[in-house]
């Protein structure tokens, strides 16, 4: 088992523009997403771009099967899909509480659309066309902003709903 380390949000190398990959099937993107997988596992992460650990390829790995940061969320297929396109099929957009492996420890309230189509290939050149929408929708979307330098506070329209998830979990007193 491989785990590489996570980049964090200050890093500005997060901020990057990540690179088609080229030919494949190809023994460096093989050995990327053996490290990914790894990583993601091990940090008990949703998902994890290639960028979050400083390759700088259109890479993202994902999928929730009894995951213990998102117990209450429905499975999510393991996919390795390399150079990504979303397209939004509905305008409808919900707001839902997100975390990162980047930015340990913290959560933020972040709008999404609900309904997408995504396109890209797996490691063997296979195509992967998929429409999702829920959990699934909000996973593909996070990740792949990360192939275009985009971390979710970016996405976070009232700052207010951003924090540490210990403090965001705890009522205050208006609350009470």
């Amino acid at each position: 088992m491989t785990t590489k380390t996570i980049l964090r949000m200050g890093d500005p190398r997060l901020l990057d523009t990540s690179e088609v990959v080229g030919d494949l099937p190809n023994a460096e993107i093989d050995q990327l997403i053996v490290d990914m997988l790894d990583t993601m596992d091990a940090n008990d992460g949703a998902g994890l771009a290639a960028p979050q650990i400083g390759i700088f390829k259109r890479v993202v790995v994902f999928g929730v099967d009894q995951n213990a940061r998102y117990p209450d969320t429905d499975n999510v297929p393991l996919t390795i899909l390399i150079n990504p396109e979303i397209e939004i099929l509905a305008q409808d957009v919900e707001e839902s509480w997100e975390g990162c492996l980047s930015i340990p420890g913290m959560r933020g309230l972040v709008p999404r659309y609900t309904k997408i189509r995504y396109k890209g290939v797996d490691q063997t050149g296979e195509v992967i066309d998929r429409t999702v929408e829920g959990f699934h929708a909000i996973v593909v979307q996070h990740e792949c902003d990360h192939l275009d330098g985009i971390l979710y506070p970016m996405r976070i329209p009232d700052m207010s709903y951003f924090g540490f998830e210990e403090e965001l979990s705890q009522p205050t007193e208006e609350q009470e």
